[in-house]
């Protein structure tokens, strides 16, 4: 379980991080190099998140979905300095709560 969620983690980071790049170039006028390096870590997230052992496809988004979630109340705090209030927190842990029903959830 530990690979698992380093690798929804690094996928995370790859996403956001790559998105976050693009919306500094695009809406706040910072470098085209930006932009480009914002591109490559979007390409990076899409290969990273194929290293999951999940059989489905569907299933491995659904989860990485619910971490991404978290992960971007985690960005927006560390990042931009925007302190996540209950609502934020509520809304990541339900998402936390419906991962593990996707990933532990018994199947037939």
């Amino acid at each position: 379980m530990l690979v698992t969620i380093v690798i929804f983690v690094m996928a995370g980071l790859a996403e956001i991080g790559g998105g976050y790049l693009i919306w500094l170039w695009l809406r706040e006028g910072k470098s085209i190099f930006l932009g480009l390096a914002g591109g490559f870590g979007l390409v990076l997230y899409g290969i990273i998140a194929t290293f999951q052992t999940f059989p489905d496809f569907g299933r491995v988004y659904a989860a990485y979905g619910g971490v991404f979630i978290v992960l971007s109340v985690l960005w927006g705090w560390g990042i931009d300095k925007k302190t996540p209030d209950l609502y934020d927190w509520i809304g990541a842990v339900i998402c936390l709560v419906g991962v593990s029903v996707i990933i532990w959830g018994p199947r037939q």
